[in-house]
């Protein structure tokens, strides 16, 4: 995945919650890529690195950053080679599966 295609994913990224506990406040493009560049979360394209290890060969459908309780987590939607949707979030700091869950 490109740059562009990364930038155009997060431009997909819709007004969110004030942060609160339990709740997830979505970044927007800015400040994904302000976050980017200071070297606080992963670019998009290495921390995808890490889905296609786990789901080699999977299909992005859908991924959006957000900050959950103090933690910046990409929340990443997928669909396998064998037809599964699944739900992964990331942690954007270093790539780690945090969660993965088929889609209901």
């Amino acid at each position: 995945m490109n740059l562009r295609s990364a930038a155009l994913l997060l431009l997909s990224l819709s007004c969110g919650f004030a942060a609160a506990p339990g709740f997830a406040r979505d970044l927007d493009q800015d400040e994904a890529l302000r976050l980017r560049r200071e070297g606080i979360i992963m670019p998009f394209e290495q921390l995808m690195q890490h889905v296609g290890k786990a789901y080699p060969g999977s299909t992005l459908l859908e991924a959006e950053l957000e900050e959950e309780d103090g933690v910046l987590v990409y929340e990443v939607e997928i669909l396998t080679t064998s037809g599964v949707v699944r739900e992964l979030e990331l942690d954007a700091r270093d790539g780690r599966i945090l969660k993965d869950e088929e889609d209901d």
